[in-house]
């Protein structure tokens, strides 16, 4: 069986990506930050983890972006899941009667809107959204609510409150599977690529890779730019792009390759949103 790293508990939304990626024989390592994700990777007690990368109304996890590249990690498949952010708490209770909402701080930004309209609601960050679903079933927490999927309120016994409160209803979040190993994809398999490098301070640097990729005939779905901590004012990119025929992906990865500093491929996988 595989045992598959989640960010979260059960019911999260990682548990959800977990169940429809995967056959059945898996088990759950379950981690309470990424960093701790990341960790049962690298000490050999995950085969794989499942990361949450970026959602359509917060953007990018930035942090994630830097894990995968600090620790040499290899991205070997992505999910989309929509997100269905609900209200939930004790049985027999409204939302008049909340007042605490504890959820991940990217639920909470999810959720912003809905809550102007509740100003007697106290909003608190905390690590994970089922897990507090679980903190109020098992201490019995009133006028306390958590904002997680419905999943996590039939596992631990609680009503919804309140449905779909995210503020906008075509709520998604890209996950990837990430591993220590080079995955085994088989070029027929692969139709998207995330890579990384950095360019020298040249006007023009920037553009000319995306020349690069547009003449070999690659689509750039992602660029996210993150700060190299060491070198002051000097950026790493993290580029995804997605290409009909490997053949025009590999000439565009060799002339890249020439033309960039540490380049390195993070992922050759099949497109999720296919």
């Amino acid at each position: 069986m595989k045992r598959i790293a989640i960010q979260g508990i059960e019911g999260s939304n990682h548990h959800i990506v977990a169940k429809k990626f995967y056959d059945k024989d898996i088990t759950l390592n379950e981690c309470l930050s990424f960093d701790i994700l990341v960790d049962s990777l690298l000490t050999g007690h995950s085969d794989q983890a499942i990361m949450a990368i970026e959602n359509t109304i917060a953007g990018s996890i930035i942090p994630n972006y830097a894990l995968i590249d600090k620790n040499n990690l290899h991205i070997s498949g992505e999910y989309y899941l929509p997100i269905h952010h609900h209200l939930m708490a004790l049985p027999n209770q409204n939302i008049e009667e909340i007042t605490e909402v504890c959820s991940h701080p990217m639920a909470l930004l999810q959720c912003k809107e809905f809550f102007k309209n509740h100003q007697h609601i106290k909003l608190i960050e905390d690590v994970d959204t089922a897990e507090i679903a679980k903190r109020i079933s098992e201490k019995q927490l009133t006028g306390v609510a958590a904002i997680a999927p419905k999943m996590a309120a039939e596992i631990f016994n609680l009503s919804i409150i309140e449905d779909e409160i995210q503020t906008i209803k075509q709520n998604a979040t890209r996950f990837v599977i990430i591993q220590t190993t080079k995955p085994e994809n088989g070029i027929h398999e692969i139709n998207k690529a995330s890579l990384k490098f950095e360019l020298d301070h040249k006007r023009g640097s920037l553009a000319t890779i995306l020349n690069v990729m547009s003449d070999c005939k690659l689509n750039l779905t992602k660029i996210q730019s993150l700060p190299k901590i060491e070198t002051p004012w000097k950026y790493a990119f993290f580029v995804d792009v997605t290409f009909e025929t490997y053949k025009d992906y590999q000439k565009a990865k060799s002339i890249i390759e020439i033309m960039a500093n540490d380049f390195k491929i993070l992922g050759e996988y099949k497109n999720g949103r296919l």
